[in-house]
């Protein structure tokens, strides 16, 4: 092991513990837990929303998939994710802070029922459960994420290098709750922007200048292409058709209904502020994905010339893992900074798992067991019975992690088309179409979560026109689903029309 790296390493972890701690003593009940007050200022705010969201795909998927196959498949997934990033700050970020306030909800599933007035809580229970389903194996992803980089990187054993981050991970939001989290977030998604600029510089250097990298991927076939991709075992270019550019443009559906995103949303100090974070979102977005494609490409060009071993498969997203190695055998201090290079990688898995924990510890102790259940408990036992969920549902994610051999990219994309195509339709309408009802959301909410199930394993199998990402069809089904149900039912009450005019007109 190498000891400057694990220096560094060492003092990152120990920081995000620290401002669990001072956090602790500023959570006082389930509001602050959950929401943090809704305090949060313009840059947190932003920074925590994008950190959150960018999972080690920012700096091992892009990368690994751009070294592999050129530009096509990572140009058109940064063009639907940076659309569906500015959209959803666009069109859902204002009118949901105002109207969460307006109904005084502190989760995602408490806002559904408290929109369309369901005393019986029944849109909260549904989405409670489909948060659960997601998220648990969701976080799992991120714990197995660390445990198969510290197995790599440092020849570790797996199980003790996972059950350790996750001990990280779960000790400072369970001390400080959502601001925790959030500050944490802002901090990391800081570290993974450092260690991408430096490694884009070193590995430029390393290649001999950009001119030979873009010589490199100029050189192979449909690499440089946005309607061709390259094939890494045949050398060949193959077509990037339409219906492929729309399956994998739909991921930017999955912003409108994710929750530790959407969160964020509700949490924001001051409404006006929301134009500053959108833009400041949208640009880091941007760049820190374009950046994590363009290292792909010139770590290809660094493999060619044979300074690190050509990769293949799932090696490839080991790329910034390995360009960092090279750093680190220049001595200590470069060593440090390399190890900085993999606290970003944790960061970028850190920063996601910690919200996910919160989201689905919230389902089960505010959503299920305090609404649903109508559990009249103390504001400290409440305080208390949160942090215990969120250890439980920790628990249970390093268990489902627990097969290092589990394929952290499947999940991942597998629990945002859930969430995209369950949350999302329901969503949109809920802010925006005064005429939906409660039926029509839960209706909808139901047939999106069950359609990604049916598209993904019944039906994308059959392949040709059917292979698409499941978010698609299952978000145009769940939003046709809640359209029509909602039409059919009888309009909604006087008093929710007023509410949506209020907010409206605000």
């Amino acid at each position: 092991m190498n000891a400057g790296m694990l220096l560094t390493i060492a003092i990152y972890l120990g920081g995000m513990i620290y401002i669990g701690w001072r956090f602790s003593k500023k959570t006082s009940d389930t509001d602050d837990f959950f929401l943090g007050g809704r305090k949060l200022g313009p840059f947190v705010t932003a920074m925590s929303a994008e950190a959150s969201d960018m999972s080690s795909y920012l700096l091992m998927g892009l990368p690994g998939l751009a070294y592999l196959t050129g530009v096509a498949d990572v140009g058109w997934t940064i063009i639907g994710l940076a659309a569906g990033t500015y959209l959803n700050w666009l069109l859902t970020a204002r009118r949901l802070r105002r109207y969460s306030e307006r109904t005084g909800s502190i989760t995602i599933p408490a806002f559904f029922s408290d929109r369309y007035h369901d005393k019986k809580r029944v849109l909260q229970l549904i989405a409670a459960v489909t948060i659960i389903i997601f998220f648990v194996p969701y976080t799992a992803s991120g714990f197995a994420a660390c445990g198969k980089l510290f197995a790599t990187l440092f020849g570790m054993n797996y199980h003790l290098a996972m059950i350790l981050s996750a001990i990280v991970i779960i000790t400072y939001t369970m001390l400080g709750g959502f601001m925790a989290a959030s500050t944490t977030d802002f901090i990391q998604s800081i570290i993974m922007s450092l260690a991408l600029v430096m490694i884009l510089f070193f590995g430029i250097s390393v290649a001999g200048g950009w001119d030979r990298v873009v010589a490199n991927a100029a050189s192979l076939p449909g690499y440089l292409s946005m309607t061709q991709t390259h094939d890494p075992v045949t050398k060949t270019a193959a077509p990037y058709g339409f219906l492929t550019i729309c399956s994998t443009l739909a991921w930017g559906l999955g912003y409108f209904g994710m929750p530790h995103i959407l969160l964020r949303f509700m949490a924001i100090r001051d409404e006006n502020k929301i134009p500053l974070s959108r833009r400041i979102a949208s640009v880091w977005v941007v760049i820190s994905m374009t950046v994590s494609v363009i290292i792909g490409i010139v770590g290809l060009a660094v493999s060619t010339q044979g300074t690190i071993p050509m990769l293949e498969g799932s090696a490839s997203e080991t790329i910034i893992v390995q360009l960092s190695s090279l750093i680190a055998r220049k001595g200590f201090v470069f060593a440090m900074a390399a190890g900085l290079v993999i606290a970003g990688i944790l960061a970028s898995t850190m920063s996601t798992a910690d919200s996910q924990l919160l989201a689905a510890s919230s389902s089960v102790s505010s959503d299920i067991m305090q609404d649903y259940m109508h559990m009249n408990i103390s504001n400290d036992r409440k305080l208390r019975v949160s942090r215990i969920t969120l250890a439980v549902i920790a628990v249970i994610g390093i268990i489902l992690a627990w097969n290092s051999d589990s394929n952290v990219f499947r999940i991942v994309s597998f629990a945002w088309a859930g969430f995209g195509a369950a949350f999302g339709p329901v969503m949109m309408l809920a802010l925006f179409w005064k005429r939906s009802t409660g039926s029509g959301a839960l209706c909808g909410m139901i047939a999106g979560g069950a359609m990604v199930f049916i598209w993904k394993f019944l039906v994308r199998p059959l392949g040709g026109a059917f292979d698409i990402y499941e978010l698609l069809p299952a978000f145009v089904i769940a939003l046709a689903v809640n359209v029509v149900v909602s039409l059919l039912s009888p309009k909604p009450n006087p008093q929710i029309q007023k509410e949506f005019e209020e907010v409206r007109r605000k």
